[in-house]
C-alpha cells in the first residue's frame, strides 16, 4: 500500500505564458518560492521514505523546500538527500519548446492535443509523444513502488517532484481512464495529488489539492485485514466507507 505524493512544482516566469517544457535554467520565482515554501511546511508532519524529483530546476527547488522544511520542522532531522529520476521530467515538447501557448494555441496541432492526445507526437527531433511520456513515468513510479516497499515497509510515504502534463498522466493510468481522458485532469502549480497503489488496485486519494488538512494521509498500520473486518489492503469498500 505504497503511498505517492505527486507534487508539481511551483511556479517560475514562463509558467502560464510559455511552454518551458526541458528549457534549461528555469528556477522557481518569488511567487513559485512562497508556494513550495508553503507547501512543504503542510507536509512535515508526514513521515517520507524518499523524495525524489524531475532534474529539472523548477522541480529540484520544489523538492529541495520539502527537505529543508523537514529539517527545520519539530522533528528536525538532517536534510534529506534529493534522488533525481529523468522518467519525471518533463514532456519532451520538440520544436514547441520556449514558445508562446498563445502562438502555439494556432497550430493544427494544438487541437490534437485537446481531443486526441493519445495520438500527439510533438514536432522536432527531440519530440516526445504523450504516450510515452505517460509510460516512462508510469513505469517510474512502479520502480519506485517496488523500491521504496522493499527499503520501507508498504505503508510507506514518498514524494515526487514532477510537472503538470507528467502528473495528469500518472493521474490518468491510477484512474484506469484512456490517455486522451487525460486532459479532464488539472494539475496547479504546487498542488498536491496522492496515489495509494495496492496489489489490487490504485486508489486515487487527492487532486489538485493546493490547502487543506493532511492528517489523513499519515499511515496507519494496515494490518492483516487491511484496517477493517474481513477486508485485505487493496478492498474498495461499498458506500464509500467511514
Amino acid at each position: 500500500m505504497t503511498t505517492l505524493l505527486l507534487v508539481r512544482h511551483g511556479l517560475t516566469a514562463m509558467t502560464g505564458p510559455v511552454l518551458a517544457g526541458w528549457t534549461p535554467g528555469v528556477p522557481l520565482d518569488e511567487r513559485g518560492r512562497a508556494q513550495a515554501a508553503a507547501l512543504a511546511a503542510r507536509l512535515v508532519p508526514l513521515p517520507l521514505a524518499a523524495i525524489v524529483a524531475s532534474p529539472l530546476e523548477r522541480c529540484v527547488e520544489t523538492a529541495e523546500a520539502l527537505a529543508a522544511a523537514r529539517a527545520a520542522g519539530p522533528d528536525a532531522a538532517p536534510a534529506e538527500k534529493i534522488e533525481t529520476d529523468e522518467r519525471f521530467g518533463e514532456v519532451r515538447y520538440g520544436d514547441w519548446t520556449g514558445r508562446p501557448l498563445k502562438e502555439l494555441a494556432e497550430e493544427p496541432l494544438w487541437r490534437v492535443v485537446q481531443a486526441h492526445p493519445s495520438a500527439v507526437r510533438f514536432p522536432g527531433e527531440d519530440g516526445e509523444s504523450l504516450a510515452a511520456a505517460q509510460h516512462r513515468a508510469v513505469a517510474a513510479v512502479r520502480d519506485w513502488n517496488e523500491r521504496i516497499a522493499a527499503g520501507h515497509g508498504p505503508d510507506a510515504l514518498y514524494a515526487v517532484c514532477s510537472h503538470g502534463d507528467i502528473i495528469k498522466a500518472v493521474v490518468a493510468d491510477a484512474l484506469g481512464l484512456h490517455l486522451d481522458q487525460f486532459q479532464r485532469i488539472q494539475a496547479d502549480p504546487a498542488s498536491l495529488t496522492v496515489i495509494r497503489y495496492t496489489e489490487t488496485r490504485p486508489f486515487v486519494v487527492r487532486v489538485n489539492d493546493t490547502g487543506g488538512d493532511i492528517s489523513g494521509l499519515v499511515p496507519e498500520s494496515s494490518g492483516e485485514d487491511g484496517g477493517g473486518e474481513g477486508l485485505g489492503p487493496g478492498d474498495a469498500v461499498p458506500g464509500g466507507g467511514a
